[in-house]
């Protein structure tokens, strides 16, 4: 069993680790992290930054096991209507908040509510027209047409269930306060610090719902930024736990310490996706022939082997390869350098072009190597590209989502159904300046809208396949994205650890079973 070491101290330079200052006889979780969040409300918004830490913060309607299960959360029990209409969450009672105040149908419904209209991701709530609240423990969920995806999206990661009586005073609940400090959660863990790109320290609910949880007294996740420090770190066992590992030489060092297992359990909701994303209004990239040209540059195989050293697998469209709605058929754009050449030709770019690619802050393998992989490669097609860094996540996603990059490397996730993780990537009416993780590439086309919005209500396992078939055929021949490898997620983790997070979401879960073996 490990004891708390409460780490307070601010970190002075990459390797320098944060400092204890004090001791309690409290059993403790130390989660290394490279994320860097912006705040701590999951309602409004997405990412691992905000996920892993927001769903110890706030509870859900349901949670998922590892089998894809539904299983039951603040909602006890739940009902789907024979039309599909509506579904009905039976809460559980004697549920708080953690400052004491009851959880209500009208906490739940102002959170769906709030989650609809503020998530970048706006197909998942879509078709909720309202929630009655016939009692205090009663929410049903009205729909305009049915939501095939709609229990997924009533997960931890997407639907905290945030107090009505501190976020519905008139303030923009994205900029709130309460986001980053004085967070009052319904989760298993209360906020006690957050020092952003340092540590978010939690503490026990002692009146959580679910007796005997949390098993942990305290979680602290450590924002290590410099790869280096944060494997010093869970080699010497100053941290206990790593989830979202995707470099291979990072697992690869990782597997040979004795008292860490490595498992890439954990992660099959997530379908996460390495990918190129184009400013599609840019002037040098509204042709599409330019983006096409750039994809025939691309050697999707050198990344993955040469690169990822095997780690990785190629990916070649927008729903992940692992999923059954995966259209095998799309292009997929091998190497041809003379093609891309006289793409770039018919485009009036004979001459060459410069740009600029932009890469997600954090491991190396799967963004920035890649980037500059990109430099080399796309200057035998006469496009030079210099390669931007960002010193953090929140300077990145500030420049992507205000349209300030012409290419960006990024890694984006299916979330389990196509409604809540990849339609929100090419819908036009999902183009929404300021959210990340949105449409940020500002692409437009009627026909995508229309196929995408008839999958999301169909029910027919079939023919919502067929409809995906299509979509997938033409964005790849529109190429918002150029699709790379599937990311390798890993979790490392302390083997004296009892129930890691291997569920579909992994971290981005409650972690209140997790507990130290005796």
């Amino acid at each position: 069993m490990k004891f708390s070491t409460r780490f307070l101290g601010v970190a002075v330079g990459a390797a320098m680790l944060l400092a204890p200052t004090a001791q309690a006889q409290d059993k403790t979780l130390v989660i290394a992290s490279t994320q860097v969040p912006r705040h701590l409300n999951g309602a409004v918004q997405s990412g691992i930054a905000t996920a892993v830490p927001s769903t110890q913060l706030f509870a859900s309607p349901l949670r998922y096991d590892e089998g894809w299960e539904p299983q039951p959360y603040l909602a006890e029990s739940w009902e789907i209507s024979e039309d599909g209409l509506s579904v009905t969450l039976n809460l559980v009672e004697g549920a708080t908040f953690h400052d004491g105040e009851p959880i209500t149908s009208e906490d739940v419904a102002f959170s769906i509510m709030t989650t609809k209209e503020n998530h970048p991701f706006t197909s998942m709530f879509e078709p909720v027209t309202g929630i009655d609240t016939p009692d205090k423990h009663t929410a049903v969920i009205q729909l305009s047409k049915p939501h095939p995806a709609l229990l997924l999206a009533l997960s931890p990661a997407l639907a905290p269930i945030i107090p009505k009586h501190i976020y519905g005073d008139g303030e923009d609940v994205k900029s709130h306060p309460r986001n980053t400090e004085d967070v009052v959660g319904s989760g298993p863990y209360m906020l006690e610090e957050f020092t952003a790109g340092e540590a978010i320290i939690l503490k026990k609910y002692p009146e959580f719902f679910i007796e005997g949880r949390p098993k942990m007294d305290e979680i602290i996740i450590r924002t290590i930024q410099d790869s280096s420090s944060l494997l010093i770190a869970m080699e010497n066992g100053e941290a206990d736990m790593y989830p979202f590992a995707s470099s291979s030489q990072s697992i690869r060092r990782l597997q040979e310490v004795e008292h860490l297992e490595v498992t890439s359990e954990g992660y099959a909701g997530i379908g996460p996706i390495n990918w190129l994303a184009f400013n599609t209004q840019s002037p040098k990239l509204s042709d599409v022939r330019v983006r096409q040209a750039i994809a025939y540059a691309v050697d999707r195989e050198f990344i993955t082997k040469a690169l990822h050293r095997g780690v990785s697998q190629p990916q070649r469209g927008p729903i992940i390869e692992s999923s059954p709605l995966f259209d095998p058929e799309i292009p997929p754009y091998a190497v041809d350098l003379e093609k891309a050449k006289a793409l770039m030709e018919e485009a009036g770019f004979g001459d060459g072009m410069d740009l600029t690619v932009d890469f997600l802050p954090g491991e190396k393998d799967q963004q920035q190597t890649v980037a500059e992989y990109l430099k080399s490669q796309l200057g035998k097609i006469g496009i030079n590209v210099a390669v931007r860094t960002a010193p953090d996540f929140p300077t990145w996603a500030q420049r992507v989502s205000n349209y300030d990059f012409e290419l960006t490397m990024d890694i984006v996730f299916n979330w389990g159904d196509p409604v809540i993780g990849v339609h929100r990537t090419y819908l036009s009416d999902n183009i929404r300046k300021g959210v990340i993780w949105s449409n940020t590439q500002q692409y437009s086309n009627p026909k995508v809208d229309e196929l995408l919005n008839a999958a999301a209500v169909e029910n027919d396992v079939d023919k919502r396949k067929q409809l995906y078939a299509e979509f997938q055929q033409i964005v790849a021949q529109d190429l918002p994205v150029y699709w790379i490898n599937a990311v390798p997620y890993h979790t490392a983790y302390d083997k004296t650890l009892i129930n890691p997070p291997v569920g579909i979401w992994g971290a981005m879960h409650p972690l209140d079973q997790i507990d130290w073996s005796e």
